[in-house]
């Protein structure tokens, strides 16, 4: 009997002792930590998304408009730029890689903003099926990126709380010591202005005045 009752007294605590666990939190940081990588994902699938996108866009543009080369070349520069980026689950804790990608980023949305304003000049390219396709497939991805980025801000907001905040900071410091904050994404003042450009000719020079 007594046997019996340690027996059972055993696998209570076998049982016990993994709830008690989760209740307090223990598999909290790496569920977290998980949620932070896949939405990390989307926002690269999303990028890469666009990045499919730019060489049929440079290329209808370019037929109706090859004289605007100098915006097509950065933004065929700055889809390389971008691209060649490496990234993987790891550069979400590294400020260095994250912040590298992230301007690569933004600087193709800049480029590509002015690509965009240059098919005003130019009513058969505005008209043409393909470009306006190629446009409406670049404005929903821009969509999906921002909501993209923003669940990510938001998942990894909520893991970096985790990581300082009790009782959560204790497995932190001890079971999870490895774990770093995940890097958020940062409004670019560039990225959110609107691209100008001018395509009045230039003013004449006016000669200067004989005294």
């Amino acid at each position: 009997m007594n046997r019996f009752v340690r027996n059972a007294s055993r696998a209570a605590l076998i049982v016990a002792i993994p709830a008690a666990l989760a209740g307090c939190g223990v598999n909290t940081i790496p569920t977290q930590d998980e949620a932070t990588k896949t939405a990390w994902a989307e926002v690269q699938n999303q990028y890469q998304r666009r990045a499919d996108l730019v060489p049929n866009l440079v290329a209808t543009v370019k037929g109706y408009a090859a004289q605007e080369k100098s915006v097509l070349v950065e933004v065929t520069q700055a889809r390389a730029s971008a691209t060649q980026v490496k990234v993987d689950a790891s550069t979400i804790t590294d400020p260095a890689a994250f912040q590298q990608y992230a301007a690569a980023q933004d600087k193709l949305s800049g480029v590509l903003g002015r690509l965009m304003v240059i098919q005003e000049q130019y009513p058969d390219l505005k008209s043409n099926q393909n470009f306006l396709a190629l446009q409406s497939q670049l404005e929903g991805t821009e969509n999906r990126i921002t909501i993209a980025r923003r669940d990510y801000n938001q998942t990894a907001q909520v893991y970096n709380t985790t990581l300082r905040t009790f009782p959560s900071v204790l497995w932190a410091k001890t079971l999870y010591s490895s774990q770093k904050p995940a890097q958020l994404f940062q409004a670019s003042a560039a990225a959110q202005s609107a691209p100008t450009v001018d395509f009045s000719a230039p003013p004449t020079a006016t000669p200067p005045k004989v005294q």
